[in-house]
């Protein structure tokens, strides 16, 4: 049962919300909870919320944290209940057709940034762009580039469409199933074609959070166990036809199985595979060099 915020003032709020979400989320989470909340609703700064605690908001205001909380305490992850997230200094709606971008695709996008920001006249492709933070990010940072974004599902393309406006960068989105995509040709021949496809093995579903498996898209999630490189063999095989010599690949990939992905583009005639760690020391990211 959720109780009631015991009063009006900033620091009312801040209670119910530690008080109400303790045993489910740690509390740098819920503090983090709070500090979105203020600043969606309120257009309140973190110090905003540290200094005002005095300070009262208007019952409909109140209104809306009793909602939010109690969408939290159902696991439902806060980007969707906002509808908004944040990702590389940029502002992207998310829903759950989409997945809510991560940290670690942060990094995947710098390292693109950095390794190729000296060049000019990029044409940069991203398979399966859901909310569209890739090939936004990549636009945005590398504005001489003409960046391209395939995705499977029109809903997914609707929002990452309106996110390139909201960022106001032009990407050229497409829908595609990478796996059918002799059904599409666009002629163009790319540099770079970075990618973060499912790759979380169904077998490991219990292993995800509950807040992941009940409201993000399975779609871009999983992979059947006895077909776990299925979308890495399927753009690996596009990349054979539409990277140009010496262009790049980049992926997202499952840390467990990294020697095995390197094998499978070897297979394909792949030579110059290095695996990158992230920020937490995992296997993370494969750069593949035609």
């Amino acid at each position: 049962m959720l109780m009631r915020i015991s009063s009006n003032k900033v620091k009312s709020i801040k209670q119910f919300f530690k008080q109400e979400l303790k045993d489910i989320y740690p509390i740098e989470e819920i503090q983090g909870f709070i500090f979105l909340a203020f600043e969606h609703y309120l257009g309140y700064s973190k110090t905003d919320v540290l200094l005002n605690d005095e300070k009262t908001v208007s019952e409909s205001e109140l209104l809306k944290f009793n909602f939010l909380v109690k969408d939290l305490k159902k696991q439902k992850p806060i980007q969707y209940i906002l509808g908004k997230t944040e990702f590389y200094g940029l502002n992207f709606n998310v829903a759950p057709g989409v997945l809510i971008p991560r940290p670690e695709t942060e990094e995947l996008v710098e390292m693109i940034i950095k390794e190729n920001k000296d060049r000019n006249q990029l044409n940069i492709l991203d398979i399966g762009t859901g909310s569209g933070c890739i090939a936004i990010s990549l636009k945005k940072y590398l504005p001489m580039a003409s960046v391209f974004a395939f995705d499977i599902s029109k809903d997914a393309l609707n929002i990452a469409q309106g996110n390139a406006l909201l960022n106001d960068v032009e990407v050229n989105f497409e829908q595609v199933d990478i796996l059918n995509y002799n059904e599409f040709s666009h002629g163009i021949m790319l540099d770079i074609i970075v990618s973060n496809p499912p790759y979380v093995l169904k077998s490991e579903k219990e292993l995800m959070q509950k807040n992941v498996l009940d409201h993000e898209p399975h779609l871009a999630l999983f992979v059947n166990d006895n077909e776990p490189f299925l979308f890495y063999k399927a753009i690996g095989a596009y990349a054979k036809e539409y990277l140009k010599d010496n262009g790049i690949l980049y992926f997202e990939i499952n840390e467990k199985y990294d020697h095995e992905i390197i094998a499978v583009f070897k297979e394909m005639g792949f030579s110059n595979c290095s695996v990158i760690k992230d920020l937490n020391g995992k296997n993370r990211f494969l750069r593949v060099n035609k």
